[in-house]
């Protein structure tokens, strides 16, 4: 049912580079690389041209015959106009289903199965990809962004007139996202404009002490936290600056040209960019705001992070959450604090929008101290599971979400998160609080994992930065005080398998180690 453009608790994507240029003006927007659906305006772009952009595209979608309520997968190589393409789609009424570039062909085929004869917008290289499966079967339509062979090419469409912009009712579904899939073929999660609302309008208000800030951001374009996080900068006109190549090198430069107060990415992507705390020109001298979601980050990284500040009091800002609920905790690490931070810390309930429990085995709450499954009631859970709709019912207990992980609350009612329950292992009590042990006492690691082996010991698998191996006398002497271990794997960090926000797929790994997998 499609409604009038009323101000209601909806969070739109289709109108928001529209409202942001028309509050605030041609505010700049730096592209590290060219939009492959427009080349040829460059990498220096502002909140005016993109809202034209993602009108143009409206307009070529329209006319090539996509209409509201139906779905459009966007898949397609990482870049800033996966973005601008689920804006475009958003404005029409349709629904953006957005599938990470990183996803296995054969999985991307699963998840389309799953959809309703959608649309497919994508790029030679991933359609390539995809030879193997029968896309006739599963697809509507298949749209390029280039000149695909077997695809209809976008650019055909090129001048076609914007329609006037069409909203949907809050509660219909319109943004599909998919979970990381860390344990297997992920599942497709369906998001609203309500739900969507309720995980923005705490983001904005984190937000304020920042507002207007020039924030960088590297971030997985498929991911709902970056929509959150867009909506809530636009809303305060902040200057942006969107990266997609997170290589310290390319990086470095160009946070020097702009000196951003607002640095998110993902865990990983931060430890990586720990070297440009000592970077010629000092990138991150005046960031007051770092933002880590996705996954736990080490305490080293943290405080390397805030160190290479200049500003007074700089801060990160970690939220711990799911796709599935949006973020459900946090808290605010400064620079006094972090000398002393508990990594396995992840804060509070966000008042008004998220309650946080800890319950045993049979759904009964636990005292404070005592390890049990986390679960959260959130206001910001997505509608279900497309095609799965029992998985997501069973993970429901009188709205309680189980997040899936185990974790223990303080006297105060602070969170502190132990392990997935997948991951656990009975040798170790914690997994990720040895794994912070371990990155914060050897410099030189650039990544540790602990995985159940073949008996269910708990085996490292770490990876050095550089291509130097690991010095077994410094190993011994970091886990001297650790539960016992199996030697340590040692890999690239390149050879992990990982999801498109640089989660490490744990599981993954011990079933290659299982299978005898080596360097």
């Amino acid at each position: 049912m499609r409604q009038p453009l009323l101000a209601d608790r909806g969070f739109y994507l289709g109108p928001l580079f529209r409202r942001a240029a028309d509050r605030h003006g041609a505010v700049f927007v730096t592209l590290d690389r060219p939009l492959d659906v427009a080349p040829a305006l460059g990498t220096d772009l502002s909140y005016t041209v993109l809202a034209e952009v993602v009108e143009e595209l409206s307009g070529r979608l329209w006319e090539a015959g996509v209409r509201p309520s139906e779905q459009v997968v966007v898949h397609k190589a990482d870049n800033v106009d996966i973005m601008l393409l689920t804006c475009a789609v958003s404005r029409i009424g349709a629904v953006p289903v957005l599938l990470s570039p990183a996803l296995a062909p054969e999985m991307a085929g699963q998840l389309l199965g799953r959809l309703r004869q959608p649309w497919l917008i994508t790029d030679a290289v991933t359609l390539d990809g995809l030879k193997d499966i029968a896309l006739a079967g599963l697809v509507r339509r298949t749209l390029s962004v280039d000149d695909a062979p077997r695809a209809e090419p976008l650019a055909k469409y090129t001048g076609a007139e914007p329609p006037a912009p069409v909203r949907l009712h809050p509660r219909e579904p319109a943004l599909i996202t998919h979970s990381s899939g860390t344990t297997g073929v992920p599942k497709l999660a369906v998001h609203c404009a309500r739900t969507m609302w309720n995980r923005l309008v705490p983001q904005q208000a984190m937000g304020w002490p920042t507002r207007g800030e020039t924030a960088a951001l590297n971030m997985s374009f498929v991911h709902s936290r970056f929509y959150h996080l867009l909506g809530a900068l636009l809303h305060f006109g902040s200057p942006l600056v969107l990266i997609t190549d997170p290589d310290p090198a390319s990086v470095g430069p160009l946070l020097v040209r702009h000196r951003p107060g607002i640095v998110e990415t993902h865990p990983n992507t931060f430890v990586l960019w720990e070297e440009l705390a000592g970077a010629p020109g000092a990138p991150l001298s005046r960031v007051r705001s770092y933002g880590s979601t996705f996954d736990a980050i080490h305490p080293r990284t943290v405080r390397r992070l805030l160190d290479a500040s200049r500003r007074r009091t700089p801060w990160l800002v970690q939220l711990y959450g799911q796709s599935e609920t949006g973020p459900v905790a946090f808290q605010v690490v400064t620079r006094r604090g972090a000398a002393r931070a508990d990594g396995r810390r992840v804060g509070f309930g966000i008042p008004g929008f998220t309650r946080v429990r800890v319950t045993d085995a049979e759904g009964r709450r636990v005292p404070p101290g005592t390890p049990g499954r986390i679960e959260a009631r959130t206001r910001g859970r997505i509608l279900t599971y497309l095609g799965m709709p029992d998985r997501y019912d069973r993970q429901l207990t009188d709205g309680w979400w189980e997040m899936g992980d185990l974790g223990y609350r303080d006297r105060l009612g602070a969170l502190y998160l132990i392990d997935r329950e997948i991951d656990r292992i009975d040798a170790v009590h914690s997994n990720l609080e040895v794994e912070d042990t371990l990155m914060s006492r050897l410099e030189e690691l650039r990544e540790v994992v602990i995985v159940p082996g073949a008996d269910r010991e708990p085996v490292p698998v770490v990876c050095v930065r550089g291509e130097r191996p690991l010095d077994p006398e410094r190993w011994r002497w970091a886990t001297a005080d650790l539960p016992a271990m199996a030697e340590p794997r040692q890999w690239r960090f390149e050879e992990l398998p990982m999801t498109a926000t640089w989660k490490v797929k744990r599981v993954e790994i011990a079933r290659m180690l299982a299978e005898g997998a080596r360097v």
